[in-house]
């Protein structure tokens, strides 16, 4: 079934882990993806933490491909670093590209989308439950939640959907940077499902959220996470 034929998408972080499984989703699916990423492999470099930056990437997709229908916000960086010992400029950096990068790129799309179109923000259970290690991370991505939040009412108007994906544990080159193998068990005994997420059941999430059949879906948080947030005593 294709769902996005004929859209144009825009995937940012979209050369590795979640953002690459997405946009193979999204293609599969029909649509025109452009690759927004810091890598050199990436169709369009852009770094999301910087304003002009952004505004030159969607002037370039538009002029590409004359529309912006779907943004798929993938571009985040993680540190697994307690509290009292988190340095300022790390915390700064992942703010930067974690939330204000998703404002930045957000708002540079609504701004060219038209009736119809559909933002879908990555955030993660790190942003809705007080993890250790996670200061930064999880205030950064309880920041997205927020903004989405805020973004779709204001661009109800506008006939421009935002939803939110709250990951649990994926397994991403990201998230194997800061899961060592006791994280990783703490993290698995927590879920549930007791396993680890896939890149691919993430992209089919958004793919939903970007197509018609999610056409009454906005404001919404949509947590893919194997059951951790519903997760409280269990045997």
């Amino acid at each position: 079934m294709m769902r996005l034929d004929g859209r144009v998408a825009i995937v940012t972080g979209g050369a590795s882990g979640i953002g690459a499984a997405v946009t193979t989703r999204l293609r599969a699916e029909g649509a025109t993806v452009a690759v927004l990423d810091i890598a050199s492999t990436a169709e369009y470099r852009h770094d999301v933490s910087n304003a002009e930056s952004c505004t030159s990437a969607v002037a370039a997709v538009m002029a590409a491909h004359g529309r912006i229908d779907c943004l798929v916000n993938c571009a985040g960086i993680a540190a697994d670093v307690p509290f009292l010992d988190m340095p300022v400029d790390a915390f700064d950096r992942i703010i930067a590209v974690n939330l204000r990068g998703t404002f930045l790129i957000g708002q540079a799309c609504a701004r060219a989308m038209q009736p119809g179109s559909a933002i879908v923000n990555i955030a993660s259970v790190s942003g809705m439950r007080g993890n250790v290690g996670r200061a930064a991370y999880g205030a950064s991505k309880g920041g997205v939640v927020t903004l989405s939040q805020v973004m779709a009412v204001e661009l109800a108007p506008r006939g421009i959907r935002v939803n939110v994906i709250s990951p649990g544990p994926v397994d991403t080159p990201l998230v194997a940077a800061v899961h060592g193998p006791e994280v990783r068990a703490n993290w698995t005994s927590a879920v549930p499902m007791a396993r680890y997420g896939t890149p691919d059941e993430i992209a089919a999430a958004a793919a939903f959220l970007c197509s018609g059949d999610a056409a009454y879906v906005t404001g919404h948080v949509l947590a893919v996470d194997g059951g951790f947030l519903a997760g409280g005593l269990r045997r």
